[in-house]
């Protein structure tokens, strides 16, 4: 039977949130609904030993696969798995279930309210952040609203969802794939402003939930720098603003 909702999980050396039951919480979350589901868990050619994890895992849960990609950073894990994704809807959420699966609930309603594309928001207030990434994400988001998507509040929550067609359609016309350069580490950017900036382009009804979020992210190995991956997210920003001048999104 063909599954409702496919649930996109890209994967990085995430062994330590793997070993604390985040699989679990996904799948009893899953087994509750009345709903077909399927899991595709999207490893980014992950160094530590999550894949072996994972790959035990599924023996004894069906629901789930996963895919083993070459080490390309977040934007292409999540790809892979929205190409091979059958559900009629999609739903891509991190790893360490900072906002937990069950948030899905609120975005129902609005799919039946003719809505195509669902994101999560955090708002403007972020549990479990410092006072200067708090500073620094609202110093983002205004520079962001600036130049793109005046009207929504919070483009980095990895919890966003999609009728597949249309995620599909808009990740088949994201530029960062021509454009991104090799990844190093575990390289995230800012790829969803191009993602939603194109789903807006396009016409899709986007709709922005506030969802329960907090920090749960503890998983090693992923070689983040913050004042680094903030330098490259504004630079996306000014990508794609370059890029639509350019009309390369018509």
């Amino acid at each position: 039977m063909k599954p409702f909702l496919s649930v996109i999980i890209p994967c990085y050396n995430e062994e330590k949130n793997l070993k604390r039951g985040a699989l679990d919480e996904v799948e009893t979350y899953l087994k509750s609904q009345k709903f077909e589901s399927e899991v595709i868990v999207t490893d980014d050619g992950s160094s530590d030993n999550s894949r072996q994890f994972i790959k035990q895992y599924l023996q004894s849960h069906p629901r789930f696969k996963i895919l083993e990609n070459k080490h390309a950073g977040k934007p292409f894990a999540v790809r892979a798995g929205i190409e091979r994704a059958k559900g009629e809807i999609v739903l891509f959420t991190d790893m360490d279930q900072s906002t937990p699966i069950k948030e899905f609930d609120k975005f129902l309603p609005f799919f039946k309210k003719g809505f195509e594309v669902i994101i999560g928001s955090r708002g403007q207030k972020r549990q479990g952040f410092s006072l200067f990434r708090l500073m620094a994400s609202n110093i983002f988001r205004l520079i962001r609203q600036w130049f793109l998507l005046k009207d929504i509040i919070d483009t980095q929550c990895g919890f966003k969802s999609f009728k597949n067609k249309v995620a599909k359609d808009v990740f088949s016309r994201l530029l960062i794939f021509k454009e991104a350069k090799k990844a190093s580490g575990w390289k995230v950017g800012a790829f969803d402003v191009e993602l939603l900036f194109i789903a807006q382009k396009r016409g899709y009804q986007i709709a922005e939930v506030l969802v329960e979020w907090q920090d749960k992210d503890i998983a090693q190995g992923k070689e983040r720098k913050f004042l680094k991956e903030s330098k490259e997210m504004l630079m996306e920003i000014l990508r794609v603003k370059l890029n639509d001048w350019k009309g390369k999104y018509d």
